[in-house]
């Protein structure tokens, strides 16, 4: 539900005000991002457009997108590319193109845009020469760490020479760094006090770096360490930075003390625009959403399901318990709990509905794709859908009756699913870990189990294996009695769901996100 806000009007007169870089974003068109990070950005560019925001999101054209899967008669994932549809490459208007210095090389880049409203999407793009053209072919997918290196100096490059050439300094109130991989432009364009890092990655694990004679060789900087933590660059140059969550601070300033001073939280949170069933949102606004008119819409919504996931698979869910595991596949997410689940529950009234891809240069992951489709065939009651865009999200997470969580304590910064499922009056089971902790109360308006862990502790280990099986056994004990609920006491069941939602909506809300991050450019209209 959207709270009418507006920009302060000393503002309104200025081309831009908020800038955000961002490695990928999820727009409802096109394929430009690849898991949580791009559908959060994507929910703040909407939002942004709906409160009439001067708001300016960079990102890159990947050619190929990130990737899609087709699998083979043994089961295999077979990965191909993702061609940009030609309906969302017509919607981008090409502004001039310019030049940067890369590798020694003259490279021409081609901004394209994208407009809603006062917020404009700036996607570039190289367009000569062809090795440059190359290294932006494909999402996070790149064959060596140089490649790597040099496709995000190209954004920096790229970025700040935008900046130069079409918004004057004056005009920029924040210059918004999302993750790691963007903190190379502090060092191409210094501007004091305008830069925020926005740290999306939870652990001491997955701060990208890079060797310092790299860096070297594009910036002519001689740091002292023979390895370059991204992150500790951002949080050098940058005013302020953020967790994602309450418990992601907590962490974080365990592993960035030296930068204790900068460091805040502010949750994420969804677009309820975009992500709330547009037939929920009329109920609920107009105030007829209750205990009794919530079962028949819930029933509605699930012959809608019904007759999606057929087109996957010959299925009929009448009288079922709907459970659903989606999301992007790798292993702190622990997709293995919800395999083991399907097999030692299988004689139950339950359909599993996964959803997900890995990326693929994760063995790993391409192993957990494949065990899925293997249960997707031979398993009546088990439903895989392997790509997860905004569009299957948003059919899924409205349907369902239960939405899994299950990332390793201390491993997810934050988490939008659940935000999305409750928005939807679909309750969650999730383990202690991101943004849930703010916002579930056991046994009220969802589930909780496991461990609160902040302290790091790899995934893979006698000592997660531990944890592992101690929360497996207590994860399948709440899904029984949850299940249990559904089928002997359903109205106690929609007294949960009808609580997720009405408890989520005011927290989630992407308005108080942009609010929290921009509060003088935003205020609540005067009564």
């Amino acid at each position: 539900m959207v709270i009418p806000v507006e920009p302060l009007d000393p503002l309104m007169g200025e081309e831009y005000n908020i800038i955000s870089v961002t490695p990928d974003m999820a727009l409802d068109i096109g394929h430009t991002y690849a898991g949580g990070l791009g559908v959060l950005e994507g929910d703040k560019f909407y939002a942004a457009a709906t409160l009439g925001l001067r708001y300016v999101t960079f990102s890159l054209m990947y050619s190929n997108g990130y990737v899609s899967y087709e699998f083979d008669a043994d089961g295999n994932p077979i990965p191909k590319p993702q061609p940009q549809p030609e309906e969302f490459l017509k919607l981008l208007k090409p502004m001039d193109k310019f030049r940067i210095r890369l590798r020694s090389e003259d490279v021409e880049v081609e901004p394209l845009i994208y407009e809603n409203g006062n917020a404009k999407a700036v996607f570039l793009r190289p367009t000569s020469p062809q090795w440059a053209s190359q290294l932006i072919d494909r999402l996070y997918i790149e064959s060596s760490l140089d490649e790597k290196f040099y496709k995000y100096t190209f954004f920096a490059k790229s970025v700040a020479e935008f900046i130069r050439r079409n918004i004057p300094i004056y005009n920029i109130t924040y210059i918004d760094l999302q993750e790691a991989y963007t903190a190379f432009l502090p060092l191409i364009l210094k501007i004091p006090g305008k830069y925020r890092l926005v740290i999306h990655t939870a652990g001491i694990w997955g701060h990208p770096s890079f060797p310092r004679n790299l860096i070297h060789s594009e910036y002519c900087y001689n740091l002292i360490n023979p390895e370059v933590v991204l992150t500790d660059v951002g949080l050098a140059a940058s005013s302020q930075a953020f967790a994602v969550s309450a418990k992601h601070l907590d962490i974080l300033l365990k592993i960035f003390p030296h930068f204790g001073d900068k460091l805040s939280y502010v949750t994420n949170g969804i677009n309820i625009e975009r992500w709330m069933h547009p037939k929920l949102r009329e109920i609920y606004e107009s105030h007829k959403l209750t205990l009794d008119t919530l079962p028949e819409f819930k029933r509605k919504i699930r012959n809608e399901l019904e007759g999606f996931l057929r087109n996957f698979k010959d299925v009929s869910i009448e009288g079922k318990i709907l459970v659903m595991w989606g999301r992007r596949i790798v292993a702190y997410k622990r997709p293995w709990l919800i395999v083991r689940l399907i097999k030692e529950l299988r004689d139950k009234r339950i359909v599993f509905i996964l959803s997900g891809k890995a990326h693929p240069n994760d063995g790993w992951g391409l192993e957990v794709m494949k065990e899925f489709m293997k249960l997707h065939r031979e398993r009546e009651n088990v439903i895989y859908l392997p790509e997860y865009t905004v569009d299957i999200a948003k059919k899924l997470l409205s349907g369902v009756d239960l939405l899994l969580f299950t990332p390793f304590s201390g491993w997810e910064a934050c988490g939008t699913s659940y935000m999305k499922a409750a928005v939807n009056a679909v309750p969650t089971i999730s383990s202690r870990d991101g943004g849930i902790l703010e916002l579930v109360v056991h046994g009220v308006n969802g589930w909780l189990f496991g461990d609160d862990i902040r302290e790091p502790i790899n995934y893979v280990g006698p000592e997660a294996d531990e944890i592992n099986e101690r929360e497996y056994q207590e994860l399948k004990k709440t899904l029984l009695e949850a299940a249990n609920l559904i089928i002997s006491n359903p109205e106690a069941y929609y007294r949960i769901s009808l609580s997720s939602m009405r408890s989520f909506i005011p927290r989630v809300s992407m308005i108080r996100v942009l609010r929290e991050y921009y509060p003088q450019l935003i205020k609540l209209p005067t009564i």
